[in-house]
């Protein structure tokens, strides 16, 4: 655009000066020779004249100065022997009449001569452009001295116009041309510096969007060429980079699937023998020595921890290998929470407010997963009791969790959901494996649902989970990838 308008400014300014040029030379050529031959004939026919000539001598001698250069007409005035105004008038246009003269032009013409010589002949011309019903014309006059005859001249100027018009016609085609030309300059100018900086952005935002094997062709050896290759080396070795941290995090993840289910199999039996020692325990038989009954319940609660350590890595190997997915039920939601505190004895330590009713399409399991963990969390961290709210919004259930304790840290809110993270000194330090948050967002997640945390202005942490109430659309999608996978 720039290019363009620049262009545009120069084709224009070169054809205005150019006009205007052609303009003031032909006006004057034609001008200065019309002049040249009125000066010419008032000195050699309208100068011999009487000081009083008549009508017929006056008209005689316009005719000779019209017929002798076929250019203008001509107008003579003067005073005959009895004082009377006579005229004489001749050429191409009839009619020439002191009314065809500018009033200010005889006002000049008329004016008393000065001339130090006395000749008769010395006169001074005067003339003037004026334009009657849109055609151009040249008016001269002058006046002979010591009593000689006034005389004016008529010049149409319409063929110098139209030849003024014609070369406009044609100026104005050639700065069209131009611009026309400037136009498709600039566009292969900018098509060489445009085009590739086009190209580079486009390959940026595939580069951002996840298509690391994205590359630039390289062609030349200017700075654009050295732009997209410093891109592409920049590309491959981004490519490179996350290939290998997708092959640690995919061999961390193997490690930690293995890892727990070779595990399961020896805990299966530490736990059967934990819990005959919990059962004799519980039986007070004596058959424990009093001395070694807190060790057997240190290791009959660190078993159970073990148990959910290993069941929650197993879990999180699932979410992260993309395999869990939704088995949906219609649930009603109140019935689910009441279930679900129910089924941990928190019914004395939960406020429960949700009206019966509110029914969704969810995997009741992994609601009661997300439940649990928000629920015992409020309980570990703020105490009881813990007030549970359902609402429903925009055909979304939407049920809120606060505690009463001291609120979550600004510098810890973002990090809650992290796994394996346990929050700082202002809150108790947890018996958990810190990836039980993490693993209630999973189960949020692929509810096509939401978990958020913040502090109450009155006090308190509130968990907030929001999940659609018919989660149907997105398990057909888990299950036709599933088939398109089976496919390939």
């Amino acid at each position: 655009m720039v290019f363009g308008l620049v262009a545009l400014t120069a084709a224009v300014s070169a054809s205005g000066i150019a006009y205007w040029l052609n303009r003031e030379a032909v006006l004057t050529r034609t001008q200065d020779a019309v002049l040249g031959d009125f000066r010419q004939a008032m000195q050699t026919r309208a100068g011999t004249l009487p000081p009083h000539p008549t009508q017929d001598e006056l008209q005689h001698t316009a005719g000779q100065m019209a017929n002798s250069s076929q250019r203008f007409s001509v107008l003579l005035v003067a005073q005959d022997a009895d004082g009377r105004t006579v005229y004489g008038s001749s050429g191409a246009l009839d009619g020439f009449s002191l009314q065809d003269v500018p009033a200010s032009l005889r006002a000049a013409v008329n004016k008393r001569q000065q001339v130090d010589s006395g000749n008769k002949y010395a006169y001074h011309l005067y003339w003037q452009r004026i334009v009657d019903h849109g055609t151009p014309y040249l008016v001269a006059g002058t006046r002979m001295i010591d009593g000689g005859p006034t005389g004016y001249m008529l010049k149409s100027l319409e063929p110098e116009a139209k030849d003024l018009n014609s070369l406009a016609w044609s100026l104005g085609i050639a700065t069209g041309l131009a611009l026309v030309g400037s136009a498709l300059l600039a566009q292969a100018a900018a098509s060489t510096v445009l085009k590739p900086v086009q190209r580079l952005g486009a390959a940026a935002r595939r580069l951002g969007e996840g298509r690391l094997d994205t590359r630039l062709r390289v062609s030349g050896t200017d700075e654009l060429a050295d732009l997209s290759r410093t891109f592409n080396d920049a590309a491959e070795a981004l490519e490179k980079r996350v290939d290998d941290m997708a092959a640690r995090d995919e061999a961390s993840r193997r490690f930690v699937a293995d890892m727990s289910h070779e595990l399961r199999t020896p805990l299966t039996a530490i736990t059967a023998v934990t819990e005959i020692l919990e059962e004799e325990l519980e039986a007070g038989s004596g058959s424990i020595d009093p001395m070694i009954e807190p060790a057997v319940r240190l290791v009959v609660s660190e078993t159970r921890r073990l148990n959910d350590l290993v069941e929650n890595l197993m879990e999180v190997t699932r979410f992260d290998a993309g395999t869990a997915r939704l088995v949906l039920d219609d649930v009603d939601v109140a019935d689910q929470i009441t279930a679900c505190i129910d089924a941990r004895a928190w019914l004395d330590a939960v406020d429960l407010d949700a009206e019966r009713g509110i029914h969704a399409r969810l995997d009741p399991r992994r609601l009661d997963v997300i439940l649990a963990n928000l629920i015992g969390n409020a309980l570990k961290h703020g105490g009881s009791p813990v007030r549970v709210s359902v609402r429903t919004a925009d055909d979304h259930v939407v049920i809120a969790v606060r505690d009463h304790g001291p609120g979550i840290p600004e510098d810890v809110l973002p990090h809650v959901f992290d796994r394996f993270y346990k929050a700082s000194a202002s809150r108790p330090r947890s018996d958990g494996s810190g990836l039980g948050l993490s693993i209630a967002l999973e189960n949020a997640h692929i509810h096509g649902g939401e978990i958020t945390a913040a502090n109450s202005p009155d006090g308190g942490a509130v968990f907030t989970l929001r999940l659609p109430r018919d989660a149907s659309a997105l398990a057909q999608e888990a299950a036709e990838g599933d088939a398109k996978k089976g496919e390939a």
